[in-house]
C-alpha cells in the first residue's frame, strides 16, 4: 500500500481542496461567472451533494456497516441497496457536487479547475485501495457488484 492511501480523510480532503478553491479565486480572479440565479443554482447543487451523501450514510447505517473511510477491511457487507444502486460512493459523489457548489458560489471558473484534481486524489488515494481491500474481502461478490454499478455515477 502506497504511504499516502486511505491516509486522508476524505472529509479533510474535502475542507483542503475547499480551501484551495477559494485561494484561487482571491488570487486569480481572472473571470467571474455573473448571474442573479448564481446562488440559487449553488444552493441547489449542494443540497443534492448533501443529499447523496447522507443516503449513503443512512445506507452504511442500516446495513450496519462501518462509514470509516480510512478501514474499508472493517466493512462486514457489501451495501448494494438504495443509492449505492446508482453509484459505488455516493458519499464522494456528493463532496463532488458540494465542491462544485462552492465553485459556483465562488463564481469562480479558476476555483472549479481543484473538482478535477479532487476526483484524480479519490480516484488513486482513496478509492482504488478500498475497492482492492473489498474485492480481497467479498471476493466474487464484490467483482459483480463493481460490473454492476459505476464508480461515481
Amino acid at each position: 500500500m502506497n504511504a499516502l492511501e486511505l491516509k486522508l480523510p476524505p472529509l479533510v480532503l474535502v475542507a483542503i481542496t475547499a480551501l484551495l478553491m477559494w485561494g484561487l479565486h482571491r488570487a486569480l480572479p481572472l473571470w467571474m461567472w455573473t448571474s442573479p440565479l448564481r446562488p440559487w443554482f449553488a444552493g441547489g447543487l449542494f443540497a443534492a451533494g448533501a443529499g447523496f451523501a447522507l443516503a449513503g450514510v443512512i445506507a452504511f447505517r442500516r446495513a450496519r456497516t462501518t462509514v470509516d473511510p480510512r478501514a474499508p477491511d472493517a466493512a462486514s457487507r457489501i451495501v448494494s441497496s438504495g443509492i449505492y444502486r446508482y453509484s459505488r460512493n455516493p458519499m464522494y459523489v456528493g463532496f463532488l457536487l458540494a465542491l462544485a457548489a462552492w465553485a459556483l458560489w465562488l463564481a469562480s471558473p479558476v476555483a472549479a479547475l481543484c473538482l478535477p484534481a479532487f476526483v484524480a486524489y479519490m480516484n488513486r488515494f482513496q478509492i482504488a485501495p478500498e475497492e482492492r481491500m473489498l474485492g480481497q474481502k467479498f471476493g466474487a461478490h464484490y467483482l459483480a457488484y463493481r460490473q454492476a454499478v459505476r464508480r461515481w455515477l
